[in-house]
């Protein structure tokens, strides 16, 4: 990534992912903006020492996801923060990062995102793109630990019936 036309290309084509994965994390629209601007700034000035090892849109996520525990730690003062369940990376979601990689995959999980009953929808989303724990999806459901997982693994299953039905 080397031209200012390549940079252009690279904020055209994720600016509105990693404005998606800014607001799952910070809840708030004016301040995922903010966090996706100062994300695409910090890329521009790093740009040289981007080496390739991960994808673009890895790379963006891993500066958004700094940015927006910044933004979390500035309003931690109430205690109400906990870094160790944010920056807990769910293992499964691995594979469905990947595929969110990819445009199209992108598309057809959104669609099936979209369609899928609740809770299904909301505790898929808050552990893949909310990166929370099982712990603090059962607390905001008011359900156990145990209960988040089993839901969460019923949502991915869910979505693959579905993705292998279309």
């Amino acid at each position: 990534m080397n031209t200012n036309e390549d940079f252009e290309k690279l904020y055209r084509s994720y600016y509105m992912k990693v404005y998606s994965y800014s607001l799952t994390l910070v809840k708030n629209s004016h301040t995922a903006e903010e966090i996706t601007q100062e994300v695409f700034f910090k890329a521009l000035k790093s740009r040289e020492q981007y080496k390739g090892a991960s994808s673009e849109f890895t790379w963006l996520c891993a500066i958004a996801k700094n940015a927006c525990m910044d933004v979390l730690r500035r309003e931690s003062r109430f205690g109400e923060y906990d870094e160790e369940a944010l920056s807990e990376r769910p293992a499964e979601g691995v594979s469905i990062e990947k595929m969110l990689e990819d445009e199209a995959a992108t598309l057809e999980i959104h669609q099936i995102l979209h369609r899928l009953e609740e809770p299904y929808k909301e505790v898929f989303n808050l552990r893949v793109f909310g990166e929370l724990s099982f712990q603090k999806i059962g607390q905001i459901f008011g359900k156990t630990e145990s209960w988040a997982r089993v839901t969460y693994h019923r949502a991915r299953i869910k979505i693959q019936e579905r993705m292998e039905n279309r």
